[in-house]
């Protein structure tokens, strides 16, 4: 795949690559009761976890959004995932054009106002999406579930420093929760399968180019994460030095644009990034979540512009930002089946997730011990 291919869609792209990347020799550890019971008990464990780690609470999420509000998700830059439309006709009169969120990205800054968040407090959420446009492998399906979480901060806080710090405690509830699920489901504990590491590593996106400058972006992040099985990425959406994103990032919510310094001293952009780590049973990258510092309203134009969506300013949501009318935030969503599949050693998201895929997935996982729940 070429690095122009490799921007923005995920997942693999046919059902021959597929076949061969999926494990021959797969055993589930957890049949599909205790699954569920393993399931229930991470998910209690991270959503406390996260509110406790992060000062959030729970709240409620919706599931679709009038077009005209722009708090829809758009996931990249390219118009290549449009969200599932309809029309509400009500009475005739007072009808609505409604999409189903891709995310709640947008959604949760504007809610931390809705819900009187004040600094350091936000909310976290169990959402539900469907992006239509993935094609649907082992760890991409068109029914997504996650922690939307969001949470106010300072203008001295939009830095790498507290970012860090950030996505430092996410990584100490994944791994308290990998601990409790090994102690009380003592089938987790297979020989070939260590526990999750205790820490993070750290790169930034320029880096990872300049230890891999002829691979696309996922084969950097495959050669990367073959050595250091834990990582955060910093700086997804800038141009690098050959010209490209490491990944095409929407231009209205995450700030990609922002000049920050290494820790060696070097400049740099963004203040954002990806949590990936190495799956032992697909042995492949494994992407657990994305998240960033939100755009000001001065970024938010130059995202926007450097995008070609300028037009984009005219929408509610990014008048919010303009108008300042909404805080500054921070925040990021969690692949709740992706955690759910790396934390559970799973093959496939189908044995953690139910939702629909095409019968020749199925056919492949069935000859090689994966069954999906339906």
């Amino acid at each position: 795949m070429s690095k122009v291919a490799d921007l923005a869609g995920p997942g693999i792209g046919n059902y021959d690559e597929v076949a061969k990347i999926l494990p021959s020799d797969y055993r589930a550890l957890l049949d599909p009761r205790r699954t569920m019971e393993a399931l229930f008990a991470a998910k209690q464990h991270i959503e406390e976890g996260l509110c406790r780690a992060l000062n959030l609470f729970m709240v409620q999420v919706p599931l679709i959004v009038d077009v005209r509000s722009g708090v829809n998700d758009m996931l990249d830059r390219d118009g290549s995932r449009t969200p599932v439309e309809f029309h509400i006709n009500n009475d005739g009169t007072h009808s609505i054009d409604a999409q189903v969120v891709q995310a709640a990205t947008k959604w949760k800054r504007a809610a931390l106002r809705q819900y009187g968040c004040g600094l350091g407090e936000g909310i976290c959420t169990d959402m539900k999406a469907v992006r239509k446009d993935y094609f649907l492998d082992h760890d991409h399906s068109s029914y997504v579930d996650q922690w939307d979480w969001e949470r106010v901060i300072s203008a001295d806080q939009r830095n790498l420093e507290f970012l860090t710090g950030i996505v430092k405690e996410i990584w100490r509830v994944l791994k308290s929760t990998d601990v409790m699920l090994r102690e009380r489901f003592p089938e987790l504990n297979d020989e070939r399968y260590e526990p999750i590491p205790d820490e993070l590593e750290f790169f930034h996106a320029e880096d990872i180019l300049a230890m891999y400058p002829d691979l696309p972006r996922k084969k950097r992040e495959t050669a990367l994460i073959k050595d250091h099985p834990a990582v955060f990425i910093y700086g997804i959406g800038w141009p690098l030095a050959d010209g490209y994103p490491h990944e095409l990032r929407a231009a209205d919510y995450d700030d990609w644009v922002t000049e920050t310094t290494s820790a060696d001293g070097r400049p740099m952009h963004g203040l954002n990034g990806d949590i990936l780590v190495w799956n032992p049973v697909t042995q492949r990258r494994h992407e657990l979540t994305s998240m960033g510092v939100r755009v000001t309203k001065e970024t938010l134009r130059i995202q926007l512009e450097m995008s070609d969506q300028l037009d984009m300013l005219e929408l509610p949501y990014h008048q919010a930002i303009l108008n300042d009318e909404i805080p500054l935030s921070i925040g990021g969503g969690i692949g709740q089946s992706r955690t759910y599949m790396y934390l559970l050693r799973k093959a496939h998201l189908g044995e953690v997730s139910v939702t629909v895929w095409p019968d020749k997935l199925k056919e492949i996982c069935a000859d090689k011990n994966i069954y999906v729940l339906e």
